[in-house]
């Protein structure tokens, strides 16, 4: 990813994220943090990766069909706030590198209980 692209990555990062507690009502989108933003080189597509609270399998689908109803409205939002020639084409996707994280978290704490 080239300078330019990450720097709209990060500021696309903070007004979505400002834009789901501001704007957004739909109370399935609440649970939902932002925690990174790929933007393509050409700045037309971006993926936006969130994480949930828990990790019941029901909340992450709602959070989803939630994000995927309001990504237009999100688009259009970010269009408003950063000038852009065009606004790229948003996807959401679950970040599960926490999840990851804190599985091999609990794998090290286990094997140091052993000894």
């Amino acid at each position: 990813m080239n300078i330019r692209a990450q720097r709209v990555a990060e500021q696309m990062r903070k007004e979505i994220t400002d834009v789901l507690l501001r704007e957004v009502s739909d109370p399935r989108t609440k649970n939902a943090t932002i925690t990174s933003v790929d933007v393509t080189g050409d700045l037309q597509q971006a993926t936006v990766y969130y994480t949930v609270l828990g990790d019941e399998e029901d909340v992450k689908a709602e959070t989803q069909a939630g994000l995927d109803k309001a990504k237009g409205f999100i688009r259009r939002e970010i269009g408003n706030r950063i000038r852009l020639r065009k606004t790229p084409e948003i996807s959401f996707e679950y970040d599960s590198s926490v999840a990851y994280g804190t599985h091999i978290d609990s794998l090290i704490r286990d094997l140091n209980k052993d000894q």
